[in-house]
């Protein structure tokens, strides 16, 4: 049991540990301590239905859709381009007076740009249908496929909740608007970076 589970775990975590649009705007709203909670229980909760869906062999449609991920490319990286240009644009006006005073978007607002960044993301689709799908496949026997399954998942929610919540501990660096700049800059080269690699 902890063989498959062990397995489950390190694969998601070695996958999602890489710095990517959905991991930068978790960190965004923790660093602004703004409804990081439910932010973290929708992407933790996103990679759940896909990881299992990867695990009971929902890749086999990717298969038989072959325009799929190209569709799923171009729309992914229009939405980054977009995201980018807004963290750029938001740099070059330098007002940061509501993320100093630890104020952000709506519950809902945020939400939903979570969703997007989960939902419209091909790699998301590739590394829980496709990778952790193919990973399980190792597995002949179902428990063992489940419990894979529930290390997976665990490591999701283990990942996005540390990330969130840890982000708090630079907040006394994030105190200037200067900080927030850069910060914004910076996320706007990973979006347009993604973005580039998607449709190359």
């Amino acid at each position: 049991m902890i063989g498959p589970a062990a397995t489950g775990f390190a694969t998601t975590f070695a996958l999602i540990l890489a710095i990517g649009a959905q991991n930068a705007f978790v960190l965004r709203q923790g660093l602004a301590k703004q409804h990081v909670f439910w932010l973290c229980l929708l992407c933790a909760t996103s990679d759940a239905i896909l990881i299992t869906a990867g695990v009971l062999g929902f890749s086999a449609i990717v298969e038989k859709a072959p325009m799929l991920p190209m569709i799923m490319a171009w729309g992914g990286a229009v939405f980054l381009l977009v995201y980018g240009a807004m963290r750029f644009w938001a740099a070059y006006v330098g007002d940061y007076a509501m993320q100093i005073a630890g104020t952000s978007a709506g519950l809902w607002a945020t939400l939903a740009t979570g969703a997007a960044f989960t939902w419209l993301n091909p790699h998301v689709y590739l590394d829980t249908l496709g990778l952790i799908g193919a990973v399980s496949t190792q597995y002949d026997v179902i428990n063992d496929r489940y419990i894979f399954g529930i290390g997976a998942v665990s490591a999701s929610f283990v990942f996005f909740f540390s990330l969130g919540w840890g982000a708090r501990l630079l907040a006394p660096v994030m105190q200037s608007a200067r900080a927030w700049r850069i910060l914004d800059v910076l996320i706007g080269v990973v979006m347009w970076a993604l973005a580039i690699k998607l449709i190359s």
